[in-house]
């Protein structure tokens, strides 16, 4: 009897630490959101990395990106996407295409730039995880696993600059052993810029550019 309620109580201090440790976890992941909200808007300039050793597969690209709130305008391989808070304009200049997505067409699954900072708070459960110091800069990493069991994600590892509550990297390793890793380069806040950096000029590629544009029905 006395073996059967120790083995109950080390179960229950275990539930429990694991419970304070999620609770830590998520609490700092809130902080780095609730601290990006408060910008009027965000520039990022990014490194993609997409990496799977077992297909010999390693690609690694240079992107940026301007948000404000849910809007942002990207630019990453040669293409540019604009969200408007309504609509998705993906402008496509090598074949001199734009397809244009109404918002209720996207994938929620998606990672967007809109959810970089907010993806975690559904479908995931929180840990905290390794310490790093990484070109002198402490990284606190927090790793979320999807509640999903059938999810093409086996976990994600978020970075976050200890100092400055900034995300340092996003890396995601899929079930096929894919690793994706998105790592922030340049991180500006407050910039001055135009509202119309998130306005689709249908008439400039329609007619000028005689762009071919392809929209919802």
């Amino acid at each position: 009897m006395k073996k059967l309620i120790l083995v109950i109580s080390i179960f229950l201090l275990s539930i429990s630490a694991f419970s304070q440790e999620s609770n830590k976890a998520k609490a700092l992941l809130d902080e780095v959101a609730e601290k990006v909200e408060g910008y009027k808007n965000i520039y990022l300039e990014f490194n993609h990395r997409l990496d799977n050793s077992d297909a010999d597969v390693h690609q690694e690209t240079l992107g940026s990106v301007t948000l404000k709130g849910e809007k942002y305008h990207l630019n990453y391989m040669g293409t540019e996407q604009i969200y408007d808070g309504k609509k998705t304009y993906l402008i496509i200049h090598e074949d001199e295409e734009v397809i244009i997505q109404n918002a209720s067409e996207n994938n929620n699954a998606t990672l967007t730039p809109s959810k970089m900072f907010s993806f975690y708070k559904n479908g995931f459960t929180y840990k905290m995880d390794a310490l790093k110091t990484i070109k002198g800069i402490k990284i606190q990493y927090v790793k979320l696993i999807p509640i999903d069991s059938n999810s093409e994600i086996k976990e994600v590892m978020v970075g976050i600059d200890i100092k400055t509550k900034h995300i340092y990297n996003i890396i995601e390793i899929g079930d096929n052993n894919t690793i994706t890793t998105l790592e922030v380069r340049t991180f500006k806040t407050n910039q001055p810029i135009s509202e119309k950096l998130f306005i689709f000029d249908k008439a400039k590629y329609r007619d000028q550019k005689n762009y071919t544009i392809s929209e919802p029905n």
